[in-house]
């Protein structure tokens, strides 16, 4: 960012943390204030201070996996330091989402980890968090420490499928539709997509029984099954499902008697190697296999957002990339996600909600009661006339990704982004990759000549994420 050029809006700050307004402004949201510029200001202004505090973090995973992080924040008579606090809670936020743990160390001033700790324990939204965190995810408590001695990182990858010999079935979960593929030696020889409404659904033989369907619809135009592959949205840790907004509507003790198992049944009633991974990895996958590049950054736009990354080496990580809870917006005032609560987190801006919260802002009038999968598609329709209403929405969507992929690069190393999922079909995916260009080159020149931007067409639109999701078993092991 260059030096002197940052403009603080008065009175606009988040707990003292100063914004800052973008130079590019979403067409449909002049209130938009990007976590990519807020963080770095703020890191820029504590350097200049010559008075900065570092501060060391790791995140635990349960598996004894451990992530450091070093930041400067300001010293205590500093005038903004009253913007610490809520600086670090944002950046740590963003690295529970990206990284996952349950466990927090924390080595700096006392005082800022006691509000830390207090914020997890009595705030709604730092209580999800800790509760998803700890209670869901790794199923240990969840702990803010404050030490000096910070342990060791300890970080693991490893290959994710690429796996295409045999007969295999490739299915995907999505929140407004489930596809599915026949895949034989990498090539798709039938797929389909059904439109279904799981996640008010509060049976669990309901999800099974539509599940397995799915797998029969495929094996039909197979001559055997070898293997199955799946993605979802959700946490998964060796195909058990830790958590997933397909089952919301489970009650939670039958999510814990039958639904975090129930992959492992379909895998039992199947009798052949079945995997199932994050959408937003397998989505990572299928750019990486089709692109033969890795360091792929992948963000799928459905009815939620799903993220997921391919390290430079080929290798997937034990991040939990739920990029969907992780904020890309300091705005107090922001958008605020039904489930965590949270305000200015990624499903808000890259998501068919995304769609379905600016058409009114662009003029657009439906029915509200019209599910989000029939406003995107009105949407979709109106960008076909060339309606200028539905111009800005997908504008406005691409000016958010580019300040996104800003932050997103603070915690990632990106060279390729791949962006797919029902927002970005038709004609407004171009604008999107557009206007994400256009905020690099002008605010992060640095990444605007270093990452490329991808859309699949339409034939790995179809069928890229199922051929993906089908070789993820090895059915040699």
């Amino acid at each position: 960012m260059e030096r002197g050029r940052l403009t603080f809006l008065p009175r606009m700050t988040n707990d003292g943390l100063k914004l800052i307004a973008p130079r590019i402004t979403p067409a449909l949201d002049p209130m938009f204030r990007p976590a990519s510029l807020a963080t770095r200001a703020f890191r820029e202004e504590a350097e200049l201070s010559g008075r900065a505090v570092p501060v060391r973090i790791a995140i635990e995973q349960a598996d004894g996996s451990i992530f450091h992080f070093v930041t400067n924040i300001f010293g205590a008579d500093h005038p903004s330091a009253a913007g610490n606090f809520r600086y670090v809670e944002r950046f740590l936020k963003f690295l529970l989402w990206s990284r996952g743990g349950y466990r927090i160390y924390f080595d700096g001033p006392k005082e800022l980890h006691a509000e830390l700790a207090a914020y997890y324990k009595d705030t709604g939204t730092g209580k999800f968090d800790a509760d998803i965190m700890g209670g869901r995810i790794y199923e240990k408590p969840f702990d803010v420490v404050h030490t000096s001695e910070i342990p060791m990182a300890k970080e693991s990858s490893a290959p994710l499928g690429r796996h295409l010999d045999g007969c295999r079935i490739g299915f995907d979960l999505g929140g407004s539709d489930r596809k599915v593929a026949a895949v034989i030696d990498g090539k798709a020889v039938f797929s389909e997509e059904i439109v279904w409404t799981p996640i008010a659904e509060k049976d669990p033989q309901w999800h099974y029984d539509q599940i397995n369907d799915l797998l029969k619809r495929a094996a039909a135009h197979l001559p055997r099954v070898d293997a199955i592959g799946g993605s979802s949205a959700g946490v998964f840790v060796n195909s058990r499902v830790k958590v997933a907004s397909l089952f919301r509507g489970v009650p939670p003790d039958v999510f814990h008697s039958r639904v975090k198992d129930l992959f492992l049944e379909l895998r039992k009633e199947w009798k052949v190697p079945f995997e199932i991974a994050n959408d937003g990895e397998v989505t990572a996958l299928a750019g990486s296999m089709a692109l033969r590049e890795n360091a792929v950054f992948g963000l799928a736009f459905g009815t939620s957002t799903a993220a997921g990354y391919v390290t430079p080496d080929g290798n997937i990580t034990t991040w939990l990339n739920e990029l969907a809870f992780a904020p890309v917006d300091y705005n107090p005032n922001a958008p605020v996600d039904e489930w965590s609560g949270d305000y200015g987190c990624g499903v808000q801006y890259f998501s068919q909600q995304c769609v379905g919260r600016l058409m009114p802002v662009a003029g657009i009038e439906v029915d509200s009661a019209l599910p989000l999968p029939e406003k995107l598609k009105h949407v979709q329709n109106l960008m076909e006339k060339g309606d200028y209403r539905a111009r800005k929405i997908y504008e406005t969507i691409g000016t958010y990704l580019g300040y996104a992929i800003g932050h997103y690069a603070d915690f990632y190393d990106i060279r390729h982004v791949l962006i797919l999922g029902r927002v970005t079909t038709g004609a407004g995916a171009e604008l999107i990759l557009n206007g994400a260009r256009e905020v690099l080159e002008l605010e992060f020149p640095e990444l605007g000549r270093k990452v490329e931007f991808h859309v699949p067409d339409e034939k790995e639109k179809r069928h890229g994420q199922a051929i993906a999701a089908a070789s993820l078993p090895n059915i040699n092991a």
